[in-house]
């Protein structure tokens, strides 16, 4: 069996699956996360930027409304950019949303602050229409922000999003609280090894979002992968949720499909002779310059990532 959950640097034990709420989109995150929740997953990610925490908020309360404790489930939500000099102010709308007195991790979602007082409550642009945004905050300010709310009791735990080595080498030496939590897009085409291994060598759990290869699930028809899952009679999607496990690493899987919700909860064990052919295949990509690269929103911001284009 695959491991069901990871201590991370706070004491705390992170499920090892979650489910994610990305794009699920209005009449489908309620019931998704409900019934969720009510076949075993232990772990529900949002994020104020995706404008459905009330929906999930409604899947919740259905949710122990039925008989599923509170503190039995790890709850994850983010700060969004334009909130980068108001930190409690968007957890507590995210708080409010969900119906919560606390989340288990928040995370801030990108290292970029936006203008709080732009055309657009969560996207200002310029006239120019590039993102309007702050050039005198910096994340590292945004940091001791999201530290406060530590003693607030509102959060269990604080950690960052789409963070590079680059980012993270600018936070920690002004950090008082080492990130619990980086969660980055994370499947063999994109497996960031360099991310990887430096947040190993901090302590800072990674969480892996777009497994499948982001939109379109591409990676469902990778050789390897085809391979690994013939092998072991098990789904590609199956290999893939479970790969990030055997790297320690915890994963989210988004749906609204029943079925499929179930069927993301079948991990298994993958051995060394199946990692083996999975990092084969992201080396060989590598060599030949087929990795993919990472699409970011149109910051206009260098994250520097080694796999930017």
């Amino acid at each position: 069996m695959a491991a069901t959950s990871f201590k991370l640097n706070t004491g705390a034990a992170i499920p090892s699956l979650g489910l994610g709420t990305w794009k699920s989109g209005p009449g489908e995150v309620k019931k998704a996360v409900s019934y969720a929740l009510s076949i075993g997953y232990k772990h529900i990610d949002g994020a104020y930027c995706y404008a459905n925490e009330d929906e999930v908020g409604e899947g919740l309360k259905e949710a122990f409304g039925n008989g599923v404790k509170r503190e039995d489930i790890f709850v994850t939500t983010k700060l969004w950019c334009t909130y980068h000099s108001r930190v409690e102010e968007n957890l507590d709308k995210s708080l409010k949303s969900l119906g919560l007195d606390y989340v288990d991790l928040y995370l801030m979602h990108w290292p970029v602050p936006m203008n709080p007082n732009g055309n657009h409550e969560r996207f200002p642009t310029l006239p120019d229409g590039s993102r309007d945004l702050v050039k005198d905050w910096s994340h590292t300010q945004t940091w001791k922000e999201m530290e406060k709310v530590l003693a607030t009791g509102k959060v269990k735990a604080i950690g960052v999003c789409n963070y590079s080595v680059k980012y993270l080498e600018e936070l920690l030496p002004h950090a008082t609280v080492v990130p619990a939590v980086n969660q980055i897009e994370n499947h063999p085409s994109l497996p960031q090894q360099e991310i990887v291994d430096f947040c190993k060598s901090k302590g800072i759990h990674i969480t892996a979002y777009s497994p499948l290869g982001s939109t379109g699930a591409p990676m469902f028809s990778a050789g390897p992968i085809v391979e690994v899952a013939k092998k072991r009679d098990v789904s590609p999607a199956c290999v893939l949720l479970s790969y990030h496990i055997a790297r320690g690493s915890s994963v989210l899987a988004k749906s609204v499909t029943e079925s499929r919700i179930k069927a993301n909860m079948e991990l298994i064990k993958l051995d060394d002779s199946d990692m083996k052919t999975i990092n084969g295949y992201s080396e060989d990509l590598k060599k030949s310059g087929k990795l993919v690269r990472y699409v970011y929103p149109a910051f206009g911001v260098d994250f520097g990532f080694p796999d930017r284009s």
